[in-house]
């Protein structure tokens, strides 16, 4: 008996029991679609965290205050004093102190409402300079930029993110050139950020843009008009990104006079430093997945082990006529292990269809999208056909070791 008829006597035999067939490849269908969305989910979460991190701006370093306690000892978050200044980021603008320095783009935010007319909307209002464009990757739709020029007048102008624009205007192209209202100064519209998505804490295109000196004589008051909320600070390659981190923490530490690091009230984060915590985040994810998809797939394995014991129990009589034939242990050995393999492949591939499938449709109804990949999908299935191979060696086993007397005188 040569490979093909093995084959023929195999699909021969899974048709003639297409129920049990069928749910032995439902078994390990289920396996697969778990696996291929489950690898598909953990990679498509990693793009989606790379890239709101790659939106924050290129080869970026960010600055931020430390914390505060209260009189009772109680502590507030990052971020929650006020320890930077504009002269702190001034002082990083020294190519002498800082030459692996790109570019500094200090920034002060809040909350604010923003009114056109009887319409109004609550975003972050950031006071920055012209650099801020350039540190957070930021570019135009429409309109322009404020400049130098605005920045030392502390024109009155804003730059709006594109969902800002909606909600004030309905269409982000009709606000060029109008005016709104923010705290009770009139401002104009100089332009439209293009859309950026979000961060993992705010939304992008949330959000208007005004000179910092703006920001400071106009949106806050008395002594907080010199601080700042955060310094954005572009490293001049990757290669810098380490060196310049080491130039700003001098700086600072030399600022406010803290000879201990660890006491230092600013914290600095890197694009690194945030990828390693995603990343961390992300395998954690990735190992429960696979491990929910490894149970499935040991229920589709044990199917398929049980469903051909099952068939070699049936066949008893039929294994027993083939030795009194001639059939050797090995071709009774190769027909069950073929049949085994063919359920594999069958569940495999339609798990694998299904995976995709699923992968098409679940992003319309969760905010991650899946990355589906053609090893992940060639992989799946040679799993699948690996796991009817091996779960279907035992019952295999067990049939070419019958003795051909016993199994034709079998029931």
């Amino acid at each position: 008996m040569n490979w093909s008829d093995t084959a023929r006597t195999g699909l021969q035999a899974l048709r003639a029991h297409r129920l049990r067939s069928a749910l032995t490849v439902l078994g390990i269908l289920i396996g697969i679609a778990t696996v291929v969305l489950s690898v598909g989910l953990g990679q498509g979460s990693r793009s989606s965290v790379n890239a709101s991190i790659s939106a924050l701006g290129s080869n970026l370093l960010v600055v931020s205050p430390g914390s505060t306690t209260s009189s009772s000892g109680v502590r507030g978050g990052q971020g929650s004093a006020s320890t930077l200044t504009v002269a702190d980021a001034d002082a990083l603008e020294s190519t002498t102190a800082a030459p692996d320095i790109k570019a500094i783009a200090p920034t002060v935010s809040s909350s604010l409402e923003l009114e056109n007319g009887s319409t109004n909307w609550t975003t972050t209002v950031v006071g920055s300079t012209t650099a801020w464009r350039s540190v957070r990757a930021r570019s135009l739709s429409s309109g322009t930029f404020f400049t130098r020029a605005d920045e030392s007048a502390a024109a009155t102008k804003v730059v709006l993110g594109s969902e800002t624009a909606s909600e004030l205007f309905g269409n982000p192209n009709f606000a060029l050139g109008q005016t709104l209202t923010i705290d009770d100064t009139t401002f104009t519209v100089l332009g439209v950020l293009k859309s950026a998505g979000s961060d993992s804490s705010s939304n992008l295109d949330d959000t208007a843009v005004v000179p910092l000196s703006t920001y400071s004589q106009r949106l806050s008051s008395g002594a907080t008009r010199s601080m700042l909320s955060t310094v954005y600070v572009s490293a001049r390659s990757n290669s810098t990104i380490s060196a310049a981190y080491q130039e700003i923490d001098a700086i600072l530490l030399a600022r406010h006079s803290i000879s201990t690091p660890s006491s230092a009230d600013f914290t600095i984060a890197t694009q690194a430093s945030l990828l390693s915590t995603a990343s961390s985040v992300n395998d954690t994810l990735d190992v429960l997945l696979i491990g929910v998809a490894i149970l499935s797939l040991l229920v589709g394995g044990i199917g398929v082990m049980n469903i051909m014991l099952v068939s070699v129990s049936e066949r008893t009589r039929e294994i027993g006529l083939r030795k009194a034939l001639g059939a050797t242990p090995i071709l009774i050995r190769r027909q069950f292990l073929v049949e085994a393999s063919v359920l594999g492949l069958l569940g495999g591939v339609l798990g694998a269809a299904l995976g995709i499938g699923g992968a098409r449709i679940i992003p319309h109804f969760i905010s991650n999208t899946i990355t589906i990949s053609g090893t992940a999908v060639v992989g799946s299935i040679a799993i699948a056909v690996a796991i009817g191979l091996i779960f279907g060696v035992y019952p295999a086993t067990r049939a070419a070791r019958l003795a051909p007397i016993d199994a034709l005188r079998s029931d």
